[in-house]
């Protein structure tokens, strides 16, 4: 039996602890409906994780949680006595229908859970994400400025996984597409020693491909990351280049991942 389920019991047994061994006789007028009823379980038992935070038990410890309980109901617009009659009514003529109202209040229970869970981690992502460029480039770009330039300041030794979504189009007529990134030290000059990483060359079929690349820094010293997300060999003439890169993240880690 989960925890929830626990406690529709409890309450239950709260309601119904005047009745006698046989069941009551009841009838299904001025019940609380079933829409506001799921709405009215899922506060409850949303109040009862609430109260086991220490900071909000603090806060409500006068209260006890038959009490508050019954603040809820009453913040729903309902009495106590329409709520017993209800979860009686239910428990005692209509289990089965009860079960699908549990069924019910779990399921919203879980997509909230999900929400969270998927809230949380964007948040973390954003936090972890060292890139500060922007969100994604789209060339030919309407601002006229196409550069994917890029020219980041690494403090840590480590490693460091730079990765991105690249889409290039069967227009594009750019010679070898790909990314470049190298590392720089701050004291040599611009033509000076570089690391170069293994360029990655995209795939032109018009497709989003995921691309990904491992970049260790093995002395605590600053250096600087340097590079194009869109590169190619320099043409002689204009050419027509069309290509699209997003969902674009740097991200640190002491180990090798």
């Amino acid at each position: 039996m989960t925890k929830f389920g626990f406690l529709i019991l409890i309450i239950i047994s709260q309601m119904a602890v005047s009745c006698s061994g046989r069941k009551p006789k009841l009838d299904n007028k001025h019940l609380i409906p079933e829409k506001e009823l799921v709405s009215l379980l899922t506060d409850i038992h949303l109040a009862t994780g609430l109260l086991t935070l220490p900071s909000i038990n603090a806060w409500a410890s006068s209260l006890d949680s038959i009490t508050s309980y019954y603040q809820i109901i009453e913040k729903h617009g309902y009495t106590k006595e329409i709520m017993d009659k209800t979860m009686k009514y239910y428990f005692f003529k209509d289990p089965k229908k009860l079960n699908k109202i549990y069924d019910q209040v779990l399921g919203i229970l879980s997509e909230r859970e999900s929400h969270v869970e998927k809230d949380s981690f964007v948040v973390l992502a954003r936090n972890l994400n060292l890139w500060p460029g922007k969100d994604f480039y789209s060339i030919p770009s309407l601002s006229g400025n196409d550069s994917t330039m890029f020219d980041i300041t690494l403090s840590r030794s480590g490693y460091y996984t730079l990765s991105f979504s690249a889409t290039l189009f069967p227009d594009d007529q750019s010679a070898n597409p790909r990314a470049s990134v190298y590392l720089s030290s701050p004291d040599s000059i611009e033509t000076g020693s570089r690391k170069y990483y293994n360029s990655i060359d995209f795939l032109k079929d018009g497709q989003p491909h995921n691309y990904k690349l491992s970049i260790p820094v093995p002395e605590n010293k600053i250096r600087h990351l340097k590079g194009w997300l869109y590169d190619f060999d320099i043409p002689f003439n204009s050419i027509q280049k069309h290509v699209k890169i997003e969902n674009i993240s740097l991200i640190y880690s002491r180990l090798a991942i």
